[in-house]
This record gives C-alpha cells, sequence and structure tokens, in this order.
C-alpha cells in the first residue's frame, strides 16, 4: 500500500499535465488571471517539492486525515463516507442474493449429477461466467430501464431530489437493478463451486454408509408367495415373484431411473447371482450371503466391465449382533411374522419333524431353553 502511494506520488509529479488546468478546465483556466493561477497552486502545493509533499501527506493519513476533496469541497473521510453506504448496501444486497442463489443451484446441481437439471445449471452458469459485467449491466439497462421503464437509468437518488429527501424506498428502487446485475454475475462462481463441494461429499464414504444404513428403496424377491407375503407383514412393501416376473423387467418399476446399487444374495442359488449381477448398477456392490452348494459360475468379463464389487460373508461380528439386538429393541425390525412355531428344549425332535413337514410355509423355529424364553 506505501508503494503504490509513492508510485501515485511520484506519476503526478513527473506528468505534463498541468494539475491547476486539470483540475479547473480548460475554459476557466484560460479566463482566469496569472495571479489567479499562481494563488491555486499555491493553494495546491504544486510547486512544493515532491519529498516533502509526500512527507505531509503521509504524516496528516497517519492522524486520519486523507485531505480535502478538490471535487467536492469536502473532507476526504467525509466523502468516503457518505459514499460507502450505499456501496456496503449494494454489495451486502448481492452477495446475499448471489449466495442464497448460487448456493441452491449448486446443491441441486450437484445432487442431480448428469441429469438434465445439472445441464441447465452449469450451462446457466458458463454463460454467465463468459459474459463481461459491463455488457451485462448495459443490457439490463437497455431492458429493465429504458424499454419496460422498471427501474431509473442511473443515480442513486431521484434527479432534483435531495439527499435528505430521499425515501427509504427510493433508495431500494435506485438500488435494485446494480444489485440484481451483480448478484446475476456472482451466481455462476457459486453455483459451480458448491456443486463439486456437494458432489465430494455425496460420494463421501461415510455419506455411502448412510445411504447403505438408510436405503431409500428396499425389495425383496423371491419364488414363494408365501415368503413374500411373510416379507410384507415385516415392513417391505415392494416384493416380487420372480417365479412369474424377471427382475430385469421390473427394474424402472421398483428403483425408476436410478435403478439399485447393492444386492444381498440370500438363497445361494446360481441363476440368482447372475441375475443380480446383470441388473445391479454399474459400480454396484452384490453381497454373497446365502450357502451355496456348488461353486456358482458367474462372468468374471462382466463383473470386470461394469465394475462391479463381489463380496463374500459367511460369519457375523459381536458387533452385529449388538446392532441387531438394538434394532429389534428400538421396535425399527419386526421378526414376529418370521416366527412359525416354537417349542420346549425337551421336544426339539417335534421342532425338526414339523420343519421337514412344513418346508414351504416353515419360517424361523424357536426352541425355547427355558421359563418359556427362547
Amino acid at each position: 500500500m506505501l508503494a503504490v502511494s509513492l508510485v501515485t506520488f511520484v506519476l503526478v509529479s513527473v506528468s505534463p499535465i498541468d494539475p491547476v488546468q486539470a483540475n479547473v478546465g480548460q475554459t476557466a483556466y484560460i479566463n482566469m488571471s496569472e495571479a489567479k493561477r499562481a494563488q491555486l497552486a499555491e493553494y495546491w502545493g504544486v510547486n512544493t517539492p515532491l519529498w516533502e509533499r509526500y512527507a505531509n501527506w503521509f504524516v496528516d493519513l497517519l492522524h486520519g486525515d486523507l485531505g480535502t476533496s478538490l471535487r467536492f469541497n469536502a473532507p476526504v473521510i467525509d466523502v468516503i463516507a457518505t459514499r460507502a453506504v450505499n456501496s456496503l448496501a449494494l454489495m451486502a444486497t448481492a452477495w446475499a442474493v448471489s449466495g442464497v442463489l448460487g448456493f441452491a443451484l449448486g446443491i441441486l446441481a450437484g445432487a442431480n449429477r448428469g441429469r438434465l437439471i445439472d445441464r441447465i445449471v452449469k450451462g446457466y452458469c458458463f454463460l454467465l461466467a463468459s459474459v463481461p459485467t459491463f455488457w451485462l449491466g448495459l443490457l439490463f439497462l437497455i431492458v429493465f430501464s429504458v424499454q419496460l421503464g422498471w427501474f431509473p437509468f442511473g443515480f442513486s437518488v431521484p434527479i432534483g431530489v435531495s439527499a435528505a429527501d430521499v425515501t427509504f424506498a427510493d433508495a431500494l428502487h435506485h438500488l435494485a437493478l446494480p444489485a440484481l446485475t451483480l448478484s446475476v454475475i456472482g451466481v455462476a462462481n457459486i453455483a459451480l463451486h458448491t456443486r463439486e463441494k456437494t458432489i465430494d461429499v455425496l460420494e463421501s464414504d461415510y455419506v455411502q454408509f448412510a445411504r447403505a444404513r438408510g436405503a431409500k428403496r428396499v425389495v425383496i424377491t423371491d419364488v414363494s408367495d408365501y415368503r413374500l407375503s411373510k416379507a410384507r407383514e415385516c415392513g417391505i412393501e415392494r416384493t416380487l415373484n420372480v417365479a412369474r416376473e424377471p427382475l430385469d423387467g421390473k427394474i424402472a418399476e421398483l428403483f425408476g431411473d436410478e435403478g439399485y446399487q447393492v444386492a444381498f444374495e440370500c438363497a445361494g442359488v446360481e441363476s440368482s447371482v447372475r441375475s443380480l449381477m446383470a441388473t445391479v448398477e454399474k459400480g454396484g456392490d452384490v453381497v454373497i450371503v446365502g450357502v451355496h452348494a456348488k461353486d456358482p459360475a458367474v462372468s468374471m468379463f462382466h463383473l470386470g466391465e461394469h465394475e462391479l464389487n463381489l463380496i463374500g460373508s459367511m460369519m457375523y461380528r459381536h458387533e452385529d449382533y449388538l446392532k441387531a439386538v438394538e434394532e429389534i429393541s428400538a421396535g425399527r425390525i419386526r421378526l414376529a411374522p418370521l416366527v412359525s412355531n416354537r417349542f420346549p428344549l425337551e421336544k426339539y425332535r417335534e421342532a425338526y419333524e414339523f420343519i421337514d413337514a412344513n418346508r414351504e410355509t416353515c419360517m424361523k423355529v424357536l426352541i425355547d431353553l427355558e421359563d418359556g424364553k427362547a
């Protein structure tokens, strides 16, 4: 800052332009007497050495004195204070509007990455970023001030009205168009930056974990209508009997355009694994929970081409049981419909006989160890 002020003083001093003539104007300077010219030159310190003028200005600056404005004939600090209010109001309004609008558009685009709304927002932002501010300002003046007459063409107060008589409504009316112009320009950078950060957050590990724990849509498939009815009793709204309706033909109806990203194969059937691999979204996860009687044959080419994650799962961890007990205790998981029968410990043989006799409808059979508790 000190270097800038020094360079400014040097450039003004070496300039061939007469400072007295530049300030009073060509016509007034010609009609002015030599004595008056000398008086103004002395008043403005034109003939004072550069180093002395700069030292005097710097000392006054340290005391908070910025000098006197030649144009307004008032202390510079007062001129700045008076006009800073309007500038701050304009900047605050523009920042607030562009911030809110840009933040909203950025989140909307980031949350819908690759979709039509994302392309529209990006195109709008790129267009704004490439348009010069002054050109957009001129365009807004032509449209909103000249043609439509909604806003004044210029000035911060109505023409012919003193600053003391300006109402708050008048100030807002004159502030609206400049604030709108700056807001529209500022939206682009904020929206694009917010979009990128939104995408980063949505792709982070903790958000993926949250999605896994709270999936938007859950579908259970089976070949038994009875088992599917039990799933609905447990609160699963979407079920599909794949013996009658293949999964690949129902994806759009069940999951919408997004498809599904995580699948659990719990039957231990090879055709089920292949079906899930063929229908899960690219980059999705297929978790093998069911126990297979023989090794299933899967397409490694399809696995690599679609960047799928084939995850094995055999045993549960201690914390998995604790979490399951917590969910059941809180009532978020309903197990009662899955219990087909209960037997005391001394009748365990009858329990196995019951399972053999009711394989199509038997779900879970509980053995009560003591006092009626399983």
